[in-house]
């Protein structure tokens, strides 16, 4: 069995289909289909099921593409190893983000990392912050920016505080607010909302300030792009509550302090485990031990 045939089927079953999964190999599909077909023999079961249609995993196929993966990442694992022995970082570094982290100038740091090491390939996935968690408890993703309510910390993963920021209101300039200097949550829970998806970290913050002041709101559009949001509220069709640093790049809207407003905290994590090459570079790179706690 080779690692050739593992990214062979791992490539066909995330695309489901030969022709791209092919071509994202770099090879043709008649050889793919081969080394594949060569795998199956050698296995003894069928891993892909196959019509002029469709390619869909079969049971054993299911039961195979978690373990290829595995095979592959301690591969590509050991390769990074012996390359940082000898002074070089490759690999791959996955990062996770939410839409709004502002603590760091993630597509500075990600330049810099990219100039110190271009052997390591980087992959960033945008996400809740919840979701983000729990990918690096799996170790999907080795580092991810975060924003969570005062009242939530990152469990089971290693976390270092960045920033906290009071949440500020985000309205269209045409709005009544608009002129104002301040605003209360109670003047604010009279307004119409746009935010988060209901039960996400990014929409609780703003949930528990409403509540802990014993008011209620109506959300009427929830949406999980936070540059989306924010045209929504520029078309006039609601207010949000998002952090000033990010808010302050958005077009169209204006902002106006909230006196009693909700505090967000950002986060990077990381996995408990040691950290990949690539990924203790890119710690390092924002100033952080990989064994810091």
């Amino acid at each position: 069995m080779e690692l050739q045939q593992m990214r062979y089927v791992i490539a066909v079953a995330e695309t489901n289909n030969f022709t791209r999964a092919a071509q994202r190999c770099l090879v043709v599909q008649s050889a793919l289909s081969h080394q594949i077909a060569r795998l199956e023999k050698e296995l003894g079961a069928r891993l892909f099921e196959r019509t002029s249609r469709r390619v869909r995993l079969t049971p054993a196929g299911a039961a195979f593409l978690p373990a290829a993966r595995q095979c592959l990442d301690a591969a590509e694992r050991a390769a990074a190893e012996v390359a940082a022995a000898v002074g070089e970082v490759r690999g791959r570094l996955t990062v996770g983000l939410i839409p709004t982290v502002a603590a760091v100038d993630l597509p500075s740091v990600l330049q810099d990392f990219h100039r110190r090491h271009p052997g390591a390939r980087v992959s960033l996935g945008v996400g809740a912050s919840e979701e983000l968690v729990e990918q690096v408890r799996s170790g999907e993703t080795e580092v991810a920016f975060l924003g969570v309510p005062v009242t939530a910390r990152p469990r089971g993963v290693r976390a270092r505080e960045l920033a906290r920021e009071r949440l500020i209101a985000v309205v269209s300039p045409a709005h009544p607010l608009a002129e104002a200097s301040s605003v209360d949550l109670r003047r604010l829970s009279s307004e119409v909302f746009v935010d988060l998806p209901a039960k996400t970290a990014g929409r609780a913050q703003s949930d528990l300030a409403f509540a802990a002041a014993g008011l209620t709101r109506e959300v009427a559009f929830e949406v999980t792009n936070a540059d989306y949001l924010a045209r929504l509220v520029g078309a006039g069709l609601g207010v949000a509550l998002l952090p000033p640093t990010y808010a302050a790049g958005l077009p169209g809207v204006t902002t106006i302090e909230v006196t009693d407003a909700p505090t967000r905290v950002e986060y990077v994590i990381w996995g408990c485990g040691r950290p990949t090459p690539a990924a203790a570079a890119f710690l390092d790179l924002l100033g952080i031990e990989e064994d810091s706690p």
